[in-house]
């Protein structure tokens, strides 16, 4: 990282970004073309789990290529300055990378769907296997996490 003064080394505080992120982004790359969507996730035990339709460009993607970047940020709007060129935004942001995969399992995909649910104030519930069938569950296993902030 370049701006070390800027850097979040302490993992609590990384994990509480993340939690308290409202929208996740998730980075892919499909031979020469980029793709950032953003999703819907949960996080937990160094795991991100985001829900899709079980057919899409960003399933595709990630059939060809698991690796991908995630993003989340809080902002609080700009800082601004009388020299229009020294304007900064007040902000804490994580990147995390890793590699995604598709649960297959009801068990491990009924605890996925709850982790989201409940990133989003959300009960408990007992999904039925039918229900869950109509989605798609990828799990995102991080090998890497980085915070920064500003403004703070």
């Amino acid at each position: 990282m370049r701006r070390k003064d800027r850097e979040i080394t302490d993992k609590s505080a990384i994990e509480s970004i993340l939690n308290g992120a409202g929208v996740c982004r998730i980075g892919l790359a499909d031979e020469n073309e980029p793709y950032v969507v953003p999703v819907c996730f949960g996080y937990r035990d160094d795991t991100i789990y985001i829900h899709s339709a079980p057919a899409g460009k960003k399933i595709g993607m990630l059939a060809k290529n698991p690796r991908c970047c995630i993003e989340v940020d809080n902002t609080d709007g700009p800082v601004r300055s009388d020299d229009p060129c020294q304007w900064e935004m007040r902000y804490t942001s994580v990147i995390c990378t890793g590699t995604a995969s598709i649960l297959d399992d009801y068990a491990k995909k009924c605890a996925a769907m709850n982790c989201i649910m409940r990133h989003y104030g959300g009960p408990e519930y007992r999904l039925s296997e039918k229900e869950l069938e109509r989605v798609c569950i990828v799990k995102i296993s991080l090998d890497g996490m980085t915070g920064k902030q500003y403004g703070y």
